[in-house]
């Protein structure tokens, strides 16, 4: 077990080293954060040979673990400060919100499908992230109980930024959430909330993410 955990610490480092750092990740506290966070333990046993591979993997229920480089982009466009109260919309199997909770102060997740959500709430509770408040709900309509938040991060794709998330945002705060009218195709976001109240955006690279369904999309899209 000891040459085991040895053997993935490894390949994690080399992930950080040549997926992260070398690609143009620049904030210590993600690549720390990604350094300690055990990716096998996020995937199922049959693929944790693979944990460390340079690619999204299939979790179950049709969804997948997102490629490390693109969830570490996402976070360094978030500006992400120890403080932060930081929303994470499709929490898949708990991965991005164990990574966000090694660098801000309080991660709430939310994901859509029951038996993922289960599973990822006890595997975050196995690894002791105790400032991860994970629950089963509809992320597209938020979490207006623990709002607003410094930053929102959104897992999933759409055709728009849900109204919703956006005004959940505290003052200066930012959304990050693949928006494209076509499935597993879509352009990285990122809203800024300014001072006054207003919202500005600007656009990334391509990426490729699962759907984003909820009632709240439903609506702005239409």
């Amino acid at each position: 077990m000891e040459n085991e955990s040895l053997r993935f610490a490894v390949r994690r480092a080399e992930m950080v080293r040549t997926q992260l750092a070398q690609r143009g990740i620049r904030d210590e506290a993600i690549l720390k954060a990604f350094g300690s966070v055990p990716r096998e333990r996020f995937v199922p046993v049959s693929l944790q040979e693979v944990s460390y591979d340079d690619r999204p993997l299939p979790i179950g229920d049709g969804q997948t673990i997102s490629q490390p480089f693109v969830v570490a982009a996402m976070m360094q466009l978030l500006d992400l400060r120890p403080s932060d109260r930081v929303l994470e919309v499709g929490a898949g199997s708990g991965y991005a919100a164990a990574i966000l909770a090694m660098i801000v102060a309080e991660v709430y997740a939310l994901e859509r499908l029951a038996p993922l959500a289960r599973r990822a709430a006890r595997r975050l509770e196995r690894l002791e992230f105790a400032n991860v408040h994970l629950a089963h709900g509809d992320g597209t309509m938020g979490w207006p109980e623990h709002a607003p938040f410094d930053g929102i991060l959104v897992s999933a794709g759409g055709p728009a930024v849900p109204p919703v998330l956006r005004e959940q945002l505290a003052p200066g705060g930012r959304l990050i959430m693949p928006v494209g009218p076509e499935s597993r195709r879509q352009t990285l976001v990122l809203v800024t909330r300014t001072a006054e109240g207003g919202f500005e955006s600007r656009s990334y690279g391509r990426v490729a993410f699962v759907p984003l369904i909820g009632g709240e999309l439903d609506q702005s899209s239409t």
